[in-house]
């Protein structure tokens, strides 16, 4: 095994690519409040980009409501911007330093946006692993061309990063497609 092929690195990144789409798919909306349905928001706050969590306190009082407890009274117009920008089809309605933000309920056309919203960000994590593969495809090439490693075990070690691609591709999919369940489940 070569100093500078690191297949133990590989697989991290892809696994990396897999938390990534998990964090960003729990993001999505069910029809059920969730703080982490507001975690992908991000907030201009003293001249740059924060996430939400970072300014206020997020909450769940009920079942459809999220509670934003605003520290600074003036973030409050800033964060209200933020939620109602993030593409998430959310209004908050402001009382003082707290946002209140009811989840209605999902129709169906609305559970079909949100599937094609997951099925996106499935196929960004899946170039993402595919990016990671051709790097360490790249590099193995670049070892076997400069004598650091025979053409065998370039091969060997190329049939390693295709098998842990195809892993990470298959969770990746069966991530979505829990997601999708959960989605269209009325």
């Amino acid at each position: 095994m070569s100093e500078t092929f690191d297949l133990p690195d590989l697989k991290r990144r892809m696994g990396g690519a897999l938390a990534s789409l998990k964090q960003e798919l729990g993001g999505l909306r069910t029809g059920r409040a969730t703080t982490s349905l507001l975690e992908p928001v991000e907030v201009v706050a003293y001249g740059q980009r924060m996430p939400i969590n970072t300014v206020a306190t997020l909450s769940v009082p009920e079942p459809r409501m999220i509670s934003v407890q605003v520290w600074d009274r003036s973030m409050v117009n800033a964060v209200e911007k933020a939620i109602r920008d993030s593409n998430l089809g959310l209004s908050p309605t402001t009382e003082g330093q707290i946002l209140r933000i009811r989840i209605p309920e999902l129709n169906e056309q609305r559970r079909k946006e949100m599937v094609k919203v997951a099925h996106r960000y499935t196929e960004e994590a899946r170039i993402a692993v595919r990016h990671v593969r051709r790097d360490g495809i790249d590099s193995l090439k670049k070892l076997v061309k400069d004598k650091g490693l025979s053409e065998d075990d370039g091969k060997k070690f190329e049939a390693d990063v295709q098998k842990a691609t195809d892993q990470i591709v298959g969770e990746i999919d069966q991530t979505l497609a829990g997601k999708e369940k959960e989605i269209m489940q009325v």
